[in-house]
């Protein structure tokens, strides 16, 4: 009998979504596998009333996945890494990454193609720290609403008129065919992205050799690289995903550019850095800019933001 792999999951249709990926990624290179999902319900995806940052953050929709890592009813988990926490549980490891797709910020109105087209004191819905700090910059007369839910939930929220715009990851909209309600992918300047948003990271046992063998031809070498830098910067600063922290990194010729951001929950202040270095030190240039905004004040900003989160 072939062998059969497990795969742990989310139940949301992103999830799923990018569950099959890996499980048809896997069976291209491996077609005498056999390659079963396990839907789960993860306490982030149901506790939707309260914000993430007063109940645990976005690991909240990892724990479960991990659970069943750790006693071994599943092989792998399938994440957005935007999802994953900077600093990983005792015996799992990330160990495969599948090419980045979009990861810019998409604008999401029925009536305003823009940021700019958006007037002063417009409702937007969002449930992310690191947006609502980048848009109250853009427009400090922004009426930041709490929208949490699956991509359909929130679109229906929005189609109801609970809010003039919402912003959400242009890659989960282009993988769930949604890609015509994109009115604006909004450029860097504006709302630079969450580190590693539009990359999908697979997650086993740092034990597991045979799992590591599988799963080394789907491994994009430019994303691991592009994310080493983003997750450097983010854990250095030791901000979780409810930090209003931003990071995106590129590749150019045999370089990283790494550009991070902190920025006050408010909008009110934000503190910049970029620098370049070799790929084989993406890792060591995100600690060293986070360090630098770290001298610069950046603590204080997370401090008072981590207040007015849990307020």
């Amino acid at each position: 009998m072939s062998e059969l792999i497990r795969i742990a999951t989310r139940q949301s249709p992103l999830a799923l979504w990018q569950a099959h990926s890996v499980r048809d990624l896997l069976l291209n290179q491996h077609p005498d596998l056999r390659v079963e999902l396990l839907p789960m319900s993860t306490k982030g995806d149901r506790e939707q009333s309260t914000s993430l940052a007063k109940i645990g953050g976005k690991g909240l929709f990892l724990k479960e996945l991990e659970t069943a890592l750790l006693d071994k009813s599943a092989d792998l988990a399938v994440h957005s890494m935007k999802d994953v926490t900077a600093h990983m549980p005792e015996g799992l490891v990330i160990s495969t990454l599948l090419e980045r797709h979009n990861p810019h910020d998409a604008l999401v109105s029925n009536h305003y193609s823009s940021l700019e087209s958006i007037p002063d004191n417009a409702v937007i819905g969002t449930c992310s720290p690191r947006r609502q700090a980048q848009l109250l910059r853009f427009n400090p007369t922004f009426k930041i609403v709490e929208l949490r839910g699956n991509v359909g939930t929130r679109l229906k929220k929005l189609d109801a008129g609970e809010f003039d715009a919402t912003v959400l990851a242009c890659a989960g909209l282009e993988r769930l065919g949604l890609e015509e309600r994109i009115a604006q992918s909004i450029p860097a300047e504006q709302c630079l992205p969450a580190m590693t948003q539009g990359t999908i990271g697979i997650e086993i046992r740092d034990s597991d050799s045979h799992m590591k063998q599988l799963l080394a031809p789907l491994n994009h070498e430019p994303t691991a690289i592009r994310s080493e830098a983003e997750r450097g910067f983010s854990a250095t600063l030791n901000g979780g995903c409810s930090a209003p922290i931003a990071a995106f990194a590129s590749i150019s010729n045999e370089e990283i550019t790494l550009t991070g951001r902190v920025i006050a929950l408010d909008g009110s202040n934000m503190l910049e850095t970029t620098g370049k270095a070799p790929l084989d030190q993406a890792q060591a240039l995100g600690e060293k800019l986070a360090i630098e905004l770290l001298e610069k004040g950046a603590q204080d900003i997370l401090d008072v933001a981590a207040i007015g989160l849990s307020a």
